[in-house]
């Protein structure tokens, strides 16, 4: 075998003959191979159309054959190598005096867009690796065979003009918002660190919650958040029925200025959360009253730190007994026992057999834990009376909660660090709403 080949096309003869074959392998409908080159590094295809008559695009008259221009351009890899597809463009010279047209060349946007230097479907093939197969640009960049910024700025047009349809806002009821961190540098390289994440938690038919991120703003604050909302058109914000949130005043007020006739529900993820750390919080509190020092090997309260974050339903036989060991080993340790078994009613709340009886517990919580001599479990259940209404509503909209929002920043942690971090705030929010959903690709 050879390291050079030229198709069975017959390229000077009056009615060329192409190989099927190689047609059918190269997979371009209306272009035909004339000729393939492999080099150690690099495939290089030879496409051509079928020749035929031509009329001027402005005049219609049939025009005359002008020769060839060649166009190089960046295909998908093949068989583990890079691969230029090298386009054979016809062109033509109008005969007619008149025309305003003197002579012109094949455009073809299905095959690649007018000065692009990559072919639409190689364009395609890199937007559905990044989305699907969790690639990375400098990877694709490696399998193309091209420089990092010549891979991005052949995917970045189709993300951006995604991201700017404003029908990708349309359909949603329930929405839900939380922050995270895109970077860990200096603000003033690159901006605040928390970014606002909005995300459709609207349910499909079958009741299963979709979870695609919509957007992406700088700030963690109720400004960053009624920004967004306000930026959205009326239809938008009078279509969404329920709002999740977590236990921050901020987001809830934006909701409240801008979603008026939303629902607004906490986060039941974040609720049992504030339970967990009150009794860490207790734990600490009695572990520094106790020995004078933080919690060290051999400490009671020290060793079952870890068990005290599980719920009591998982808990096996000898942990049970660790956990009534440690309870017992000092008085003192009541406060810790009694923290725990509140949170574990906090997180009952969750698992009741009905939505009454879960509602019922939720009323209980909120009535008695504001007056525990425990002061944290009272500051508990001070935030929770404070956000009672939204405590209350996960009963009354069919269990809504930010769990959805939760998966999908673990989609952004994954591709943060996939991508080893990110300096450009655009280019990473782009790559989000890819990847998590956000774009009508």
């Amino acid at each position: 075998m050879t390291d050079s080949m030229s198709c069975c096309a017959a390229q000077h003869s009056t009615a060329p003959t192409y190989c099927t074959n190689c047609d059918l392998l190269v997979g371009l409908e209306g272009y035909h191979v004339i000729g393939v080159d492999r080099g150690p590094d690099l495939l290089t295809v030879r496409v051509e159309s079928a020749p035929g008559l031509m009329g001027c695009h402005t005049c219609g008259v049939v025009a005359s054959s002008r020769g060839r221009r060649v166009r190089r351009l960046v295909d998908t890899p093949c068989f583990g190598t890079p691969v230029v597809l090298v386009w054979v463009k016809r062109t033509w010279a109008c005969p007619e005096a008149t025309c305003p047209v003197k002579s012109f060349s094949e455009v073809d946007d299905e095959l690649a867009p007018p000065r692009s230097a990559w072919t639409t479907r190689a364009r395609w093939w890199a937007v559905s690796q990044l989305r699907r197969e969790h690639a990375c640009i400098a990877g694709l960049a490696r399998q193309l065979g091209v420089a990092w910024d010549t891979t991005w700025a052949g995917v970045r047009p189709l993300l951006q003009a995604a991201a700017d349809d404003e029908a990708r806002f349309g359909g949603v009821h329930t929405l839900g918002v939380d922050e995270h961190i895109w970077h860990h540098v200096s603000e003033k390289t690159r901006g605040p660190k928390a970014l606002t994440g909005m995300v459709d938690l609207t349910r499909d038919e079958h009741g299963n919650v979709r979870a695609r991120l919509l957007d992406l703003v700088p700030g963690r604050s109720g400004k960053a958040y009624g920004g967004w909302l306000t930026a959205r058109s009326a239809t938008f914000r009078a279509g969404v029925a329920v709002a999740t949130l977590d236990p921050f005043q901020g987001y809830k007020n934006a909701i409240d200025d801008n979603l008026e006739d939303a629902t607004a529900v906490l986060d039941a993820f974040h609720i049992v959360k504030l339970g967990t750390t009150a009794v860490d919080e207790v734990r600490r509190r009695v572990q520094q009253d106790i020995h004078g020092h933080r919690g060290r090997a051999g400490d009671p309260l020290y060793g079952i730190r870890n068990i005290l974050h599980a719920g009591q339903e998982n808990l096996t036989e000898r942990q049970r007994a660790r956990l009534n060991t440690a309870f017992e080993a000092d008085a003192r340790h009541d406060e810790v026992s009694i923290a725990w078994q509140c949170s574990q009613k906090l997180r009952s709340v969750y698992h009741g057999d009905t939505t009454t009886a879960g509602r019922a517990i939720a009323q209980e919580i909120i009535d008695t834990f504001p007056t525990c001599p425990i002061p944290e479990i009272a500051r508990l259940g001070k935030t929770l009376k404070r956000w009672t209404t939204a405590f209350l509503a996960y009963f009354d909209t069919n269990h809504a909660s930010n769990g959805g929002t939760e998966a999908v920043n673990g989609l952004i942690e994954l591709h943060r660090r996939i991508a080893r971090g990110f300096r450009n705030r655009d280019n990473y929010r782009l790559r989000m709403l890819l990847i998590a959903g956000g774009l009508n690709l």
